[in-house]
């Protein structure tokens, strides 16, 4: 059986990490770097690195901050913000990261994906997708979750996947920040609608959300948060042991 993965997520704006709720009303929290080799030595199976105002800033990622915090972690590194080109995923891949997120660079340019699997491999490319729910639907948000894209979520997921994303970040606006526990509802339409792994993101509280996501949908690879972990609300440590006593696998 497959573990499930716990996943911390920095989301970095200026070189510092910063934490708010549903994408508005940011707080400083500290370094990303300090962090992120605090995570690499608490277990956490993999981590997250967004720089959040990059694609709203029409910029390039900061390379510099990045290549530190791969310096310091030794678990896979997912990274995002500001991917536009093949040139970007390039860049951030020779600065340690192992895998590439994008989200408005593959909606302005949806062969962006197709592109980069071909180059690097479906492993390597990442879909995170901002979503939320909008006059009875569920849609695309870009830049940060600034702009309405006016695409059905499902539906873009889908036709990401089928290009060759070979993972997706599912973030749910509705619920960021909220700590009310994931998306369940919209995390099921997309585990339904997809065969490569799916990560949730988005309203993690307390260990209960994280039992509740793996015991309610099995087919969810792995939970992804931060204010619970960032302010030390959950250690690592005891949401796997709490998880491990409950049948779900994960890596001690």
């Amino acid at each position: 059986m497959i573990s499930k993965r716990i996943i911390p997520c920095l989301d970095v704006k200026d070189g510092r990490v910063v934490k708010g709720v549903n994408f508005q009303n940011l707080q400083d929290v500290t370094s990303p770097v300090l962090l992120a080799e605090r995570y690499s030595e608490s277990g956490a199976d993999e981590l997250v690195f967004y720089d959040i105002t990059a694609s709203a800033e029409d910029r390039s990622l900061f390379t510099d901050i990045l290549r530190q915090v791969a310096e310091r972690v030794f678990i896979p590194l997912t990274v995002g913000g500001g991917i536009n080109s093949l040139d970007d995923f390039d860049r951030v891949l020779k600065c340690g990261a192992d895998k590439v997120s994008v989200n408005s660079g593959a909606i302005r340019n949806p062969d962006l994906i197709s592109d980069a699997a071909a180059r690097y491999g479906s492993q390597c490319v990442v879909i995170s997708a901002d979503v939320r729910r909008v006059n009875g639907g569920m849609r695309v948000f870009s830049k940060g979750g600034r702009v309405d894209t006016g695409l059905d979520a499902i539906e873009w997921i889908k036709r990401c996947v089928d290009n060759g994303a070979g993972e997706v970040v599912l973030n749910s606006m509705d619920t960021d920040g909220v700590k009310g526990g994931f998306d369940l509802e919209m995390l099921k339409l997309v585990t339904d609608a997809v065969d490569v792994p799916v990560i949730a993101s988005g309203g993690a509280g307390c260990i209960k959300d994280f039992v509740s996501l793996f015991q309610t949908l099995p087919k969810v690879d792995a939970g992804l948060a931060a204010s619970i972990f960032h302010f030390g609300q959950v250690s690592i440590k005891e949401l796997k042991t709490a998880l491990k006593e409950r049948d779900i696998n994960v890596r001690l």
